[in-house]
């Protein structure tokens, strides 16, 4: 076979998403550090609550045993309060209320951007003293608002200012997350990462659920999600089937307007799919070959996943295509490589999000942990990206990264950053 292995196809797929992300993670950083840092002006005013803390609000004056007791039930509550909403959508997604979820997630989307993303452009205009008088602003923050929804769902624009109001989407979410008070930050990161791979890997897991009843009908999973490229090829009207994660302020999903043209075609039974455990039965059922990695995104609050869908057309576990011909395995290879190339990868909001508060509480501490969280998080990101190319069915896009950053970050601050301190002090080289 003349063309690289499937894992050296999605290269520039990888790195079409990696970038973003960093860039994502890069902005945040400059945010937190410029305006939400501790030692600035603004810093009696960073701690918010959210569906996050409801439970417990971190005091500077508590102690370890209290801070570490309130982190744990706001984690608790935060993660019960997630999958309530995930069943929920997940039921509304079942009994086909589209245009709700459709219409909820542009309000939610609408709403991030006016309200949130005024309050950090107030925040920004004040920090660095910026002339501007209130019916500027106003009029600045209108047409923003307006053009970033529209752009977020509107297929009619070129794909490069979709991908900028996604990623500008994710700022403004993951800079309110950074808000937090810090013990609450990590323990709901890594309860976060929990509930992504029980969700998405247990049986009968909402997000295991959403997925296996959107590829049953065919259709593309209510979600908010960045296109590393938009879709070509002859099957590019095949809908993929994405997850998101939902914040607590609200990114909603969004839905295929286009869903009801799917009727009752492959609906099936919530009952059948919990009795089933397995996420491919459905799929085996239609004749279609799925590899996805899920990401959640933000809005009502769910967990992560990332996808990517290879041809519903053939049939890889019996190297046959829908024509009936015998593929070899080189020519099976190639089939998946052109289904890489023509559909991309697709990254939930969730992932930039959180990715993006790791970092960004590193960067309250200082740069050195952001380096290595950065890192961290982006070998993660890979790691999960090759494990979806090798394994071929549904994974939890937040664990490894997730993992990786918080297990990174305590490592440089506790043993990494007092060591390269106490070197350059005494002025010693290596």
């Amino acid at each position: 076979m003349e063309g690289g292995s499937i894992l050296e196809t999605i290269g520039h797929e990888i790195i079409g998403v990696m970038s973003p992300v960093s860039i994502c993670m890069l902005l945040v950083v400059l945010l937190v550090y410029s305006v939400y840092n501790p030692s600035s002006a603004a810093a009696s005013a960073t701690t918010i609550r959210t569906a996050a803390n409801l439970v417990y609000l971190e005091s500077p004056s508590d102690s370890t045993a209290q801070k570490l007791e309130g982190a744990v039930l706001n984690a608790v509550v935060f993660v019960v309060f997630l999958t309530l909403v995930t069943f929920l959508l997940l039921l509304l997604y079942y009994y086909r209320f589209n245009n709700f979820l459709l219409y909820y997630t542009r309000f939610s989307v609408f709403t991030i951007f006016s309200t949130m993303g005024s309050s950090i452009l107030i925040s920004i205009v004040q920090r660095f003293n910026i002339p501007i008088d209130a019916v500027t602003f106003y009029v600045l923050l209108f047409n923003f608002t307006v053009l970033g929804t529209i752009s977020v769902f509107s297929n009619g624009i070129p794909i490069i200012v979709k991908q900028s109001n996604m990623v500008v989407l994710g700022i403004i979410v993951a800079a309110w997350f950074t808000r937090l008070p810090e013990w609450t930050t990590w323990v709901v990161l890594v309860a976060l990462a929990l509930y992504d791979l029980a969700a998405v890997l247990a049986p009968g897991g909402p997000l295991k659920l959403l997925v296996e009843l959107a590829s049953t009908r065919d259709e593309e999973l209510p979600a908010l999600i960045y296109e590393s490229r938009p879709n070509i090829g002859r099957n590019s009207a095949a809908r993929d089937s994405s997850l998101g994660l939902f914040v607590a302020a609200g990114l909603g999903m969004s839905t295929d307007n286009n869903n009801n043209n799917n009727s009752n075609s492959g609906s099936v039974e919530l009952q059948d799919m919990l009795r089933n455990g397995d996420s491919n039965n459905g799929n085996e059922a239609r004749g279609g070959g799925d590899s996805v990695i899920s990401v959640e995104e933000d809005g009502g609050e769910t967990s992560p996943l990332m996808q990517r869908r290879l041809n519903d057309t053939t049939d890889y576990n019996n190297n046959s295509d829908n024509n009936g011909r015998v593929l070899r395995g080189d020519q099976t290879e190639e089939v998946e490589m052109e289904e890489v190339n023509s559909r991309g990868i697709k990254l939930g909001m969730g992932d930039f999000i959180f990715y993006s508060v790791l970092v960004g509480r590193a960067a309250m501490y200082d740069l050195m942990t952001v380096y290595a969280c950065y890192l961290a998080i982006i070998s993660g990101l890979g790691c999960t990206l090759i494990l979806l190319a090798v394994c071929r069915h549904a994974l939890p896009a937040l664990p490894i990264s997730i993992t990786l950053g918080v297990v990174f970050y305590f490592l440089t601050r506790l043993l990494m950053e007092p060591f390269v301190v106490g070197c350059s002090t005494n002025l010693m080289m290596f």
